[in-house]
């Protein structure tokens, strides 16, 4: 079965990184997601991968949306030529309103803050918050320890394999979407206990 994508939010940089494969690949990924008709929702900046991801978008005639903090907008690093653009009041608020509108999630490289909201958006996914898949597109290998990582918390007794199974990773953005809309939800209420996070 196939899911229906409208829209996908991804989670990126704010600083291009040192690899030009990074910037490609944000690029790459705001034309897919055009091509194909589906709505980027993004974090709202203007700058790295943030703004590479949302002007390709553009450029290539897709619908953006941009969620940013008013603190981050005052410092004049949100995005200003956006399809929508919502300015809240808070970190949190940004998280669900990014979740909200989203049918499915996407992490190019990044740092903590990506990191965080990746985590979190597993965790909603794995305690049945959402059934909205979960995709890592691991460019230039920069994904490669987080995953290996992952599978030594399955073999240490921290996570489940069915768990773990839920983070789709691919090294192909065409290859990502289409695994993400072909993704089925499990039924995460049998899968968790008190010990389980």
């Amino acid at each position: 079965m196939t899911r229906p994508l409208r829209s996908i939010t991804v989670f990126c940089g704010s600083n291009h990184g040192t690899d030009p494969a990074f910037t490609a690949a944000a690029v790459a990924l705001g034309r897919l997601l055009a091509s194909r008709g589906i709505g980027l929702v993004y974090g709202g900046g203007d700058v790295g991968l943030m703004g590479e991801v949302a002007d390709a978008a553009l450029a290539a005639g897709g619908r953006v949306t941009g969620v940013i903090p008013r603190h981050l907008w005052d410092k004049e690093v949100g995005h200003q030529g956006l399809t929508e653009l919502l300015i809240v009041d808070t970190m949190h608020e940004r998280k669900m309103a990014m979740a909200d509108r989203a049918d499915a999630f996407i992490a190019l490289p990044g740092g903590v803050g990506t990191f965080e909201e990746l985590f979190e958006a597993i965790t909603w996914t794995q305690l049945g918050i959402h059934d909205k898949p979960v995709g890592l597109l691991d460019v230039a290998g920069f994904y490669r320890p987080l995953l290996a990582f992952l599978d030594q918390t399955v073999a240490a007794g921290f996570l489940k394999p069915g768990h773990r199974s839920m983070i789709v990773d691919e090294t192909d953005g065409d290859a990502l979407v289409d695994a993400l809309g072909a993704w089925e939800p499990v039924a995460t209420s049998k899968w968790l206990t008190a010990g389980e996070r």
